[in-house]
């Protein structure tokens, strides 16, 4: 079955939601729920179960720039794990609100890529806004997975 626009729109609402339980996971019950609940929704909302997936988190870099395992990817959501010295762990950052704005997207059948922009406010207002391109595809269960994560700080010149 082919992907339409309201099946990426709830991914990227999904993807900002999934953010918002990690950070609300480590704040109420510390690091291991931040780590089991990341965990979970790597499991739900990324394709590490189809293959590799090509992550390029925004804050990394150096030989540990590319997350293509989900312990990767895990590690630069809570940190906390001595393979990835320098994570800080992105979803622990007390984030409450995401929302997202299209560029531009492509549909093929059961693979769609979206380019845009992120907008993330954690607990004391402060917005962070990212440059974010996600490539889908649709798996075994009718689920879309992220088979690519770009995204970098915008451009300032």
């Amino acid at each position: 079955m082919p992907i339409d626009e309201q099946e990426l729109s709830a991914a990227r609402t999904a993807w900002g939601e999934g953010l918002i339980s990690i950070s609300r996971a480590y704040e109420a019950d510390g690091i291991d729920e931040a780590r089991r609940v990341a965990s979970d929704i790597l499991d739900k909302a990324y394709g590490y179960d189809l293959g590799p997936v090509l992550f390029k988190p925004t804050l990394s870099g150096g030989e540990l720039t590319f997350r293509t395992t989900k312990k990767g990817a895990l590690s630069y959501f809570v940190g906390h794990d001595s393979d990835y010295p320098l994570d800080g762990g992105f979803g622990i950052k007390g984030w409450r609100a995401v929302t997202s704005e299209t560029a531009a997207s492509f549909i093929e059948g059961d693979v769609a890529m979206w380019m845009g922009w992120f907008s993330m406010t954690n607990q004391d207002g402060q917005v962070t806004k990212v440059d974010k391109s996600f490539g889908y595809k649709k798996g075994p269960d009718g689920r879309l997975k992220i088979v690519l994560h770009h995204s970098s700080l915008p451009f300032e010149p």
